[in-house]
């Protein structure tokens, strides 16, 4: 541990230039008196380290020397993979990893293409959670990664979303085949433990109450793509949610605030058809309903822009919302 800090502070000197024993203390997570000592012992081995004294000083190494020590372990490669989200990475408890395996790539790229990835950083940035919501609360994920990482099964108490009348609790044991974070929220696909031709399903890790990882390995199903299973089911999913339609009339006004009001799979079908227009510029088109309830309340964002033709049963709901909004407003 020590040594992976030693490291850690020597590449932190060669990337950065001079820095200060608090800079060092809080970039590593430890004490400023553990940065003493660490300087000390790079110092006695042979490392060229110095202090300046004063408001701007701070350690340096002596300008010219690098160091070729950048071997990374085989947990600090694997976080790479998550190099672009960083809060992804440190929910999955690889933040430290993470920033360790950056500094190595960043210590043995030549100096052009390391000033180009430091430009790159300051410039780009992904947020993954979506506008106005707040990303999960995932304290079983690290548990669960393991659990993907290694091939145990796992045995859960999970939270249905939706439970007809049945239980509002159950406990499942899983064989996991991957993690997926879908605009901030956490999902695990796996297979049912106790069924090896079952096909994959999808859990929410919010909803894992209480996680145990059993020591059983699993064998992954051959040729299993995470990625072709995942598109593959939300597409099912937005098939299966879309099946009702409904005539509506939007304004000008309403065709631009579409793409930020609807939801995705409505403003697409909108913008990808060509819809006649009136004298005032108003279209008449048809779109993809999940539901009367859901269709009212999305198309009510847009308020007097849209008018809804049919069906009757929508109509007669958005009129109702109407005139109880103007009761409660008398002119």
């Amino acid at each position: 541990m020590r040594a992976s800090r030693l490291l850690s502070v020597l590449l932190l000197l060669q990337n950065r230039g001079r820095l200060t024993a608090r800079e060092l203390a809080d970039e590593l997570e430890v004490s400023i008196r553990t940065i003493y000592r660490d300087m000390d012992a790079l110092s006695a081995s042979g490392v060229p380290v110095y202090a300046d004294r004063g408001p701007d000083g701070g350690y340096s190494l002596l300008e010219g020397y690098r160091t070729h020590l950048t071997g990374m372990t085989a947990d600090e490669a694997d976080a790479l993979a998550l190099s672009g989200m960083p809060d992804a990475a440190a929910e999955l408890g690889l933040g430290r990893v993470l920033a360790a395996a950056q500094l190595k790539v960043q210590a043995a790229l030549p100096g052009e293409l390391s000033d180009r990835a430091g430009r790159i950083a300051e410039r780009f940035h992904l947020d993954a959670p979506g506008w106005f919501r707040e990303a999960d609360h995932v304290p079983t994920l690290t548990g669960v990664a393991d659990a993907v990482w290694n091939q145990r099964l796992l045995r859960v108490r999970y939270r249905r979303w939706a439970t007809g009348g049945r239980e509002p609790e159950v406990e499942r044991e899983l064989a996991p085949l991957g993690l997926v974070l879908k605009a901030g929220t956490w999902y695990l696909v796996a297979l049912p433990g106790d069924q090896a031709d079952a096909e994959p399903r999808t859990y929410r890790i919010a909803r894992i109450l209480e996680l145990e990882t059993l020591d059983v390995r699993f064998d992954r199903p051959e040729g299993f793509d995470l990625w072709k299973y995942w598109h593959q089911r939300t597409q099912e999913l937005t098939d299966a949610l879309y099946q009702a339609e409904a005539e509506v009339r939007f304004s000008p006004r309403a065709l631009e605030l579409a793409p930020v009001i609807l939801r995705p799979h409505t403003a697409r079908a909108l913008a990808e058809s060509s819809w006649p227009a009136d004298d005032e510029g108003w279209v008449r088109a048809v779109i993809p309903i999940e539901s009367l309830a859901h269709a009212r309340s999305e198309l009510l964002a847009l308020g007097a822009e849209v008018e809804v033709l049919g069906p009757p049963a929508l109509r007669e709901q958005m009129a109702e919302t109407a005139r109880t909004m103007a009761s409660l407003y008398p002119v």
